[in-house]
């Protein structure tokens, strides 16, 4: 038999053996056609790859077009599944160890210019003698009005030990002038901690990262979990971050076996529970959960656990209502994958995604007098809970952002209860609970 008809033979078997696989695995013809199918609709996306390529009015890049095609595919299935390029992927990493090389500034934008808030006590930016309410109008010669606040994030940070040139325009001064400053590894701390007064612990999670659980118990500790009767625990703007973080951080103030949260998807490996497994750390002293819109996420599954075993009162206005677990999947190319595996329910069985938590105590808070975006239409509606309007996907420039009204620019040492309306009122509960429970004591003693 001649070697061509071999190869044809073998290659029939081959085609063969590959289709009795599929219909084993797949356990019909009706999984079989379906691999087909979607392979003559991958086949149409090669051809239109081809014909954009060879035709279009301008040269365009394969991988770019390619990536956004990846982008589409995703966008139809939630707001929360994403493709993130190998620069946004590697960004996401960072957020989340909280850890980078950078200056220690933390910034905003106001007034439509790239404004310092605060710089962070003892980084390169604090030492360099850089001011809340300095303006950063150019970074490494760039002007920073044409960037958008994100572009302006990753030109600050950079390996440790490279250097960055800001030109930095103060109040005071008669013109812009420029510091070079070299890079360090900033440590951002999820947690921030601090001593109200009157025995009452105030303990602020701004974001749940891999060090969260370990910070926050290290955080009471300072502060004297022996002494400590009540505690304010903030997850205001809070917008989530690592599920392990949230059960940790809830493990930490319910009993052994208390479930936490419970979690459902289309695929059993995806329904899982989550208890907690050491018991109350602290003894169970008066809570308050202060939360608002901004509160996503693992911040709704630890106000949520709370709530049910009714361990804090929980007060603020209805959180963001995100409900859902999302697996991050890295890929060969350096990208990553964000997609939407399973949703979280509370130990009562509650589902939050795009309802929202709501709280014992409804307490609103002044909003702000804030300039309307140029073009919007007269009488626009806030977004609801989970739904983004579409002007808001793209970032602006910092040279076309009106930026918060309401920003404080000065250092940040902490939570004032005669400003903020919320906090104060969570005070007024904990103080209240102080003098119940010491005239039962005395009662009881009698």
């Amino acid at each position: 038999m001649r070697s061509g008809d071999l190869f044809r033979k073998g290659r029939k078997c081959l085609v063969v053996s590959l289709t009795l696989v599929l219909l084993i695995i797949g356990g019909g013809s009706h999984e079989v056609t379906a691999v087909e199918g979607n392979y003559e609709r991958l086949k149409v996306f090669t051809e239109v790859l081809s014909l954009i390529q060879a035709n279009y009015v301008e040269e365009t890049k394969p991988g770019d077009l390619i990536y956004s095609g990846i982008k589409g595919m995703l966008e139809v299935l939630d707001p929360h599944s994403a493709f993130m390029p190998p620069d946004t992927f590697k960004e996401m990493q960072v957020e989340t160890q909280g850890s980078f090389g950078g200056l220690g500034i933390e910034i905003a934008v106001k007034d439509r210019m790239l404004t310092v808030v605060a710089p962070i006590e003892g980084t390169p930016a604090d030492r360099a003698g850089i001011h809340p309410g300095d303006r950063i109008v150019k970074i490494d010669g760039n002007q920073t009005k044409e960037m958008t606040l994100m572009e302006a994030v990753k030109k600050l940070r950079g390996p440790k030990g490279t250097s960055v040139t800001l030109a930095i325009l103060r109040e005071e001064s008669p013109g812009p002038f420029e510091l070079t400053l070299v890079r360090e590894v900033i440590e951002v701390k999820s947690v921030k901690a601090k001593d109200l007064g009157d025995g009452i612990a105030y303990v602020r999670i701004s974001a749940f990262q891999e060090r969260t659980g370990k910070d926050l118990l290290k955080a009471i500790e300072q502060l004297g979990h022996g002494v400590m009767s009540a505690m304010v625990l903030d997850l205001r703007n809070n917008p989530g971050g690592l599920l392990n973080q949230a059960v940790q951080v809830s493990d930490l103030f319910l009993d052994q076996g208390q479930l936490i949260v419970y979690t459902e998807g289309r695929i059993k490996n995806q329904n899982l529970r989550f208890s907690a497994e050491h018991g109350a750390q602290f003894h169970r002293v008066p809570m308050v959960i202060l939360v608002n819109g901004g509160s996503a996420s693992a911040s709704e599954i630890v106000a949520g656990a709370l709530q049910d075993w009714k361990r804090a009162v929980i007060l603020g206005t209805k959180t963001f209502g995100k409900g859902s677990v999302q697996t991050v999947v890295p890929l060969s190319d350096g990208s990553g994958l964000r997609l939407t595996t399973a949703k979280y329910f509370t130990p009562k069985g509650r589902s939050i995604h795009g309802v929202g938590l709501v709280p014992d105590i409804i307490v609103e808070t002044p909003r702000p007098t804030v300039a309307k975006v140029q073009g919007g239409p007269p009488g626009e509606k806030e977004s609801e809970p989970g739904k983004e309007r579409p002007e808001k996907r793209q970032e602006k420039k910092i040279s076309e952002e009106e930026g918060d009204a309401s920003l404080q620019i000065s250092r940040r040492d902490g939570p004032d209860p005669n400003s903020d309306i919320q906090l104060k009122r969570a005070m007024e509960i904990l103080k209240a609970s102080q003098i119940i429970e010491k005239g039962f004591v005395k009662g009881s003693a009698g």
